[in-house]
């Protein structure tokens, strides 16, 4: 990219999927290692909040296609990140905007992805592209200023999310604490976005731990409650954490709440299995049934995998999405905890969710509450109403 009296003139790259689809484009962002980019493409179906997708770590292995034509019309600032850097492998939008106009822009997007080093491709037919993924399903993807033959090769050679352990290079490698509510909980950090830890936050002091941290570390810590935070790639690739999770499930005294691959998570460790879904659920806008009361909740969703319905065993399904069944959230009928697929921290994304962190406080508050510690000697109480 240069710029000449103003106008940005761009380099014309190709988009070749996997299963050889092309899209021709222009070279935004940074410029990716020896020209190309690779990925596994997913598309998004966000009306804004670009900034906080970009930088969720959830995404950490994928290029991410935006299905809103104009991308980074407001800019971006220092308060919506996710994280403090971005790990998706880039970006596909139909037209970038050039000359952000918004109050709290500190800043273009285009400066951003060069400054934290992600490639991208713009002019891009996105409607046909998100099209194609809808019809035949997330496959690896490369763009770059190669020929359409080597971009495909590495298109091919690219691997998908798939077995890939893809927490190890997302999570934290030390703890470290946040908020200063007065209950005590200790959140996994499979990729947690910064909004879980604004809203854990106000209700508690929190201390992030690293994926790998054990179920007996955790319960040494005393804590009221532990958070399962979301995070990229295939939950079966964590087996490891799977059966910590158990070990901290059979404590039975110490609540838990999973979100999104703390979900997924959760349901290992409760015995249940996973499977990839054909093109993810990734967006701000997918209706999901509460099953307890029947309401309708428009929720932020952003996985690839879900939970099994047939292989959940004793635990409940509570919450289901109602564009293809999907199960949504769960809940153990022998030991307090609970966890959704979806995001009701949503950023980006509606609020409808939100009471399920008050479903998590009132959970702690039937074990024992701040100081309770969830140690040998505090009280068995209810799993969560809303939940069931």
């Amino acid at each position: 990219m240069s710029r000449r009296g103003g106008t940005v003139h761009r380099e014309p790259v190709l988009l070749v999927l996997a299963d050889g689809a092309v899209f021709e484009g222009e070279a935004c962002g940074a410029v990716p290692e020896e020209g190309v980019s690779t990925g596994e493409a997913v598309f998004n179906t966000v009306l804004s909040g670009y900034q906080e997708v970009i930088t969720d770590p959830s995404y950490a292995g994928q290029v991410v296609a935006f299905t809103y034509p104009h991308i980074g019309n407001y800019g971006v600032n220092g308060t919506d990140d996710e994280a403090p850097r971005p790990h998706c492998r880039g970006v596909i939008v139909r037209e970038l905007a050039g000359a952000p106009s918004n109050w709290r822009a500190a800043g273009a997007l285009e400066d951003f992805l060069v400054r934290h080093g992600v490639p991208g491709v713009t002019g891009v037919d996105t409607r046909r592209l998100t099209r194609h993924l809808r019809d035949h399903g997330s496959v690896p993807c490369a763009f770059g200023t190669g020929t359409e033959s080597d971009l495909l090769a590495a298109a091919r050679a690219a691997p998908p999310t798939d077995g890939r352990d893809l927490v190890s290079a997302v999570t934290t490698d030390e703890r470290r604490t946040v908020g200063t509510g007065p209950y005590r909980v200790v959140a996994f950090d499979f990729g947690i976005k910064e909004t879980m830890l604004r809203h854990l936050g106000a209700m508690a002091t929190v201390t992030v731990v690293p994926a790998d941290t054990s179920a007996e570390a955790v319960i040494d810590l005393g804590p009221d409650g532990v958070f399962l935070s979301n995070g990229p790639g295939d939950p079966a690739a964590l087996p490891g954490v799977i059966a910590e999770i158990r070990r901290l499930v059979d404590h039975g005294t110490v609540p838990v709440f999973g979100i999104c691959l703390g979900h997924q998570l959760l349901a290992c460790s409760l015995g249940a299995t996973t499977y990839k879904l054909p093109f993810g659920h990734h967006g701000g806008n997918h209706p999901v049934r509460r099953l307890a009361t029947g309401r309708v909740e428009i929720t932020s969703q952003n996985h690839n995998y879900a939970v099994a319905a047939d292989s959940l065993g004793p635990a409940e399904i509570t919450h289901v999405n109602l564009n293809d069944g999907v199960v949504e959230g769960l809940r153990s009928p022998e030991a307090p905890v609970f966890s959704v697929q979806y995001h009701p921290e949503a950023g980006p994304g509606p609020h409808d969710a939100r009471y399920l962190f008050e479903e998590f406080r009132e959970l702690m508050d039937a074990h024992g509450g701040p100081g309770g510690g969830g140690g040998p000697g505090s009280r068995r109480g209810r799993t969560p109403d809303a939940a069931t």
